[in-house]
């Protein structure tokens, strides 16, 4: 079953459906879902997912666009929250110059900060990293990221960026963008990388894959993304499906209950 990485079903867009799409995800082939945080406001959402659903996990951090939010009194307060038994990561955190939404260095103070509480909670990293390629390298290999272990979200780099976070043990994020016809650079960099080191996601309710490209994203397109890659990489789907969720599974420490 597919093991969907990267999602944000907190997210206004399901407020309309959310119960229903997600008491169908099990029957639709998704075996369990990581609920993404990225702000102060969707921390306690993603958690109650968590404890509502036993196939939802969380990862509780604060996006590099809304690091603005966070003083002294909120870091303590997202601290507490990542201690909770369902969240299994810190993220998505990083580094976003594309937005350029909130000051570089405040940016930089607070992926510092996340990365020190993925090392003092022993949970690994989700990151983002946008328009920030050598930047967010850098801080990675300062903080020893890859101690704690990091899945690059969404990722949108070339092969050269690529190799660098292969060579660190990191898993590169795969969703839509490779199904795009403009997705050039993505599909190279999946034909590349060992599937040892991918894994699904979907970003939802953002980055639909084709052919469904400008609707609402969910976890059930993601058939969609396993068959571009089993396409670019010439193996079957099942292969994809197995080896990605067994990776996701590794990399969040989630046992299978029998």
């Amino acid at each position: 079953m597919i093991f969907e990485t990267h999602a944000h079903y907190d997210d206004e867009a399901f407020d309309i459906d959310r119960e229903e799409l997600l008491a169908k995800l099990p029957k639709q082939g998704i075996e369990y879902v990581v609920n993404v945080s990225s702000e102060i406001s969707n921390v306690d959402k993603t958690i109650a997912l968590t404890e509502k659903y036993p196939y939802i996990y969380g990862a509780i951090g604060i996006h590099p666009d809304n690091t603005k939010e966070l003083n002294e009194e909120r870091f303590s307060w997202l601290k507490e929250k990542a201690k909770h038994p369902k969240c299994v990561a810190i993220g998505e955190v990083g580094l976003d110059y594309y937005w350029d939404s909130t000051d570089r260095d405040i940016q930089k103070t607070w992926f510092a900060r996340q990365m020190e509480l993925a090392r003092e909670l022993k949970l690994p990293l989700v990151i983002h990293s946008r328009d920030a390629a050598n930047d967010t390298y850098h801080m990675m290999k300062e903080s020893k990221a890859d101690e704690m272990g990091a899945l690059i979200h969404c990722f949108g780099y070339g092969i050269e960026q690529a190799k660098l976070y292969l060579q660190m043990g990191f898993y590169l994020g795969i969703g839509g963008v490779v199904t795009f016809t403009n997705g050039r650079k993505l599909k190279e960099v999946v034909a590349y990388a060992p599937l040892s080191q991918l894994v699904l996601e979907t970003d939802c309710p953002y980055l639909t894959p084709v052919p469904n490209r400008g609707k609402r994203n969910s976890s059930l397109y993601l058939p969609y993304v396993v068959k571009e890659i089993a396409r670019l990489k010439n193996i079957d789907e099942k292969t994809v499906i197995q080896i990605t969720s067994e990776n996701a599974k590794k990399f969040y420490g989630i046992k299978q209950v029998k």
